[in-house]
């Protein structure tokens, strides 16, 4: 379970249905050409909160049939919707998924005792093993090193997605629970997360930036961290000129540059501005994407 995984993107067409071709030609480059070594299914970047349970079933289907084994899979079933997370838990388990994750329940102000609760409800209901996604920035809940304390003493929890940019909290957990997988979730901070003794990284750019990244973190494991940071400033260069012009929007852009069907974005999102498509494609060739 450890490594680089691609944080998958979902195309949509423009009612919002998933393309499904589209989504396994999406699963195929990862593993084919990016080189990656799992697959973060149904998080953020798979537009998920913005989806039916059913259509997060037929994901997690599709992503598996095209998988055939071949990379590792965890899937992100966290919803505020508990019955919901259970389902989805019961129905990837079923699939033959790695592992679960669930990110921390939002938009209400959950207490710590229910946030546990949580994640040993879905635990225990499905039988898998659960990645905690710690997201503070768009969740609001930030967990402490005693939080992190109690749910790590139940075995089932393996480790955390960790979105955050505390790298003191990173180096605190790293040094306690050293058999805990620690996965990085910041593409633009992936050198820090290596250097600091991470497991992995999950990324939403790994989807089209998969083998520089794959270089950044080779580069680590070898102590090589000057090579690295001149690879890290060019994917920085990358992620900078994505995010100005639409995160989610501009990556699939580049996949369908490249002939990959990765349709467009779910509303209430906008497409990308079409007038921005030639600076897409020129991204692709400056960057050799």
């Amino acid at each position: 379970m450890k490594g680089l995984f691609s944080a998958l993107l979902v195309p949509f067409d423009e009612q919002g249905e998933i393309i499904e071709q589209g989504l396994r030609e999406i699963v195929r480059h990862n593993v084919d050409i990016q080189g990656i070594d799992g697959l973060y299914v149904n998080g953020s970047s798979g537009e998920n909160f913005m989806l039916s349970t059913e259509q997060k079933k037929q994901i997690f289907k599709i992503v598996s049939e095209e998988n055939q084994g071949k990379v590792k899979l965890i899937a992100q079933v966290g919803s505020i919707n508990l019955t919901e997370a259970i389902e989805l838990g019961k129905y990837a388990t079923e699939l033959g998924y790695d592992s679960l994750s669930a990110v921390t329940p939002f938009y209400y102000k959950f207490t710590f005792e229910e946030i546990k609760d949580y994640y040993e409800t879905i635990i225990k209901e499905t039988g898998n093993n659960m990645i905690i996604y710690a997201i503070p920035a768009l969740t609001g809940v930030s967990m402490s090193m005693a939080q992190f304390d109690e749910l790590f003493q139940n075995e089932k929890i393996i480790g955390v997605k960790y979105t955050d940019g505390n790298f003191f909290l990173l180096e605190r957990l790293r040094k306690e629970y050293p058999t805990k997988l620690i996965y990085s979730g910041f593409d633009e901070m992936l050198i820090y997360g290596a250097v600091s003794g991470v497991d992995g990284a999950i990324g939403s750019t790994y989807n089209v930036n998969g083998k520089r990244a794959k270089q950044i973190w080779d580069l680590c494991q070898e102590g090589k961290v000057a090579e690295a940071y001149e690879v890290q400033h060019v994917t920085n260069d990358l992620i900078e000129k994505v995010l100005d012009l639409g995160l989610y929007q501009t990556l699939k852009e580049i996949l369908n540059v490249k002939g990959i069907q990765a349709g467009t974005v779910k509303r209430p999102m906008s497409s990308l501005d079409p007038a921005k498509k030639a600076e897409v494609k020129q991204l692709v060739e400056d960057f050799q994407l």
